[in-house]
């Protein structure tokens, strides 16, 4: 449960999404306070049977994305429950879904018949391709639009294939793209009095993430390749292996800073060569730079270089495995491992909030909720059902109780 002072704390938002990008949303919505009503089909979100992790039967994955929510479970193929999740819609400020596009339409549920019955409702859709467009009805998960983007042809070894990114950024970019538009949309209706439909494309999204490569492209028409270890443009940005074989990774932007790794070192030569002083002449003696910082790393630990970097303030960091990551003193000081206790003794592990805000603090996390878990209390408090009306929807299949 979310204390009062949760920003977000005044907005109901109707969540009917699965996998990761909406889910990923709603979980910041409910960190940031909001009332989020999880709709799942009776059979579930299928994030709960994803194997190889389980805990108390459902899996790491689904517990990673769903905390700070309540589930109502519904047969949306059924005209009942098609009007009982309309009627929640019409008590909501925010409806978010991430089917294909004009997945909800068959419905009832599409945007433009539920402004009609609440013109304030902010209407949410998370989609690959987006609502419009040659590619509108192509199915898209993550590694698809990290394809077809170009940022996975810009990952990897410069000699070897493309690879995905280690973390799925086409879900988590496009959860978090829409909820800058959900946020914008609710901030503008409180200048119109009414809500939009807000339209997320996973693909414009990960377009959008190529930043100053997409420029570097449009400018030059030079096609970049795999970017390795480093940084397109900066030679002493980059990742270098120390003599414990672990990788660290330096950032020496700027001139100051250039020479400080010099002084680190103990190379005065690299340091004052006239071809050096300036970043294109950096650049243009890149893979000298390379080969040399490459034979100073290996003469000292990891750690070593940390401790002497960061002391002549250079930006430096250990290529961390998540075992290191997930202890590391600054990621757990700043409440970004979550431990939350759950029922009959269950507790689960995931990654934290990065939101910091003075008036946002929590007093506990709502655990992950069971399937169909607040069924009967959601639709009881929010449209008044009676015990026995939702007894008789129970057993016709409508509804699903956990």
């Amino acid at each position: 449960m979310t204390t009062a002072k949760g920003a977000l704390i005044h907005i109901k938002v109707l969540d009917i999404t699965t996998f990761l990008s909406g889910p990923y949303a709603t979980q910041i919505l409910g960190d940031l306070g909001a009332d989020v009503i999880k709709v799942e089909q009776i059979t579930g979100d299928d994030t709960r049977r994803l194997p190889p992790n389980f805990i108390g039967g459902d899996s790491a994955y689904y517990h990673s994305i769903n905390r700070n929510k309540k589930s109502v479970a519904v047969n949306l193929r059924d005209k009942a429950g098609q009007d009982l999740v309309r009627r929640l819609a019409t008590k909501s400020d925010v409806l978010i879904e991430n089917m294909r596009p004009g997945g909800l339409d068959k419905y009832g549920l599409d945007y433009d018949s539920l402004s009609k019955l609440n013109p304030r409702l902010v209407y949410a859709s998370i989609s690959g391709f987006g609502q419009d467009g040659p590619y509108r009805d192509h199915p898209a998960y993550d590694m698809v639009v990290q394809a077809l983007s170009g940022g996975m042809s810009l990952t990897g070894d410069p000699d070897g294939r493309p690879v995905r990114a280690g973390i799925p950024i086409g879900d988590l970019a496009a959860g978090s793209y829409s909820i800058i538009g959900i946020l914008a949309a609710i901030e503008a209706r409180h200048i119109t009095g009414r809500g939009q439909k807000v339209d997320i494309s996973m693909l414009d999204c990960q377009v959008a993430m190529l930043c100053y490569q997409a420029a570097y492209y449009l400018a030059s028409g030079k096609v970049p390749g795999p970017q390795g270890r480093g940084h397109e443009s900066i030679p002493s940005y980059r990742s270098f292996t120390a003599g414990d074989d672990l990788d660290v990774v330096i950032c020496a932007n700027t001139d100051r800073m250039w020479r400080s790794l010099c002084d680190v070192m103990g190379r005065p030569d690299l340091r004052d060569d006239p071809g050096l002083q300036t970043r294109e002449g950096r650049y243009n003696k890149r893979f000298e730079i390379w080969e040399a910082l490459e034979a100073e790393f290996g003469k000292r630990t990891a750690d070593e270089w940390v401790v002497a970097l960061r002391a002549a303030e250079v930006p430096v960091g250990v290529v961390n495995t998540l075992d290191r990551s997930l202890s590391d003193p600054q990621v757990l000081h700043r409440g970004m491992v979550l431990d939350i206790p759950g029922p009959d003794g269950l507790n689960v592990r995931v990654a934290g909030n990065p939101l910091k805000m003075s008036g946002n603090e929590h007093a506990t996390h709502r655990f992950p909720p069971r399937l169909g878990q607040d069924t009967r209390d959601v639709l009881t408090t929010e449209l008044g059902l009676t015990g026995p009306e939702l007894d008789t929807l129970i057993k016709a299949g409508v509804l699903k109780a956990g």
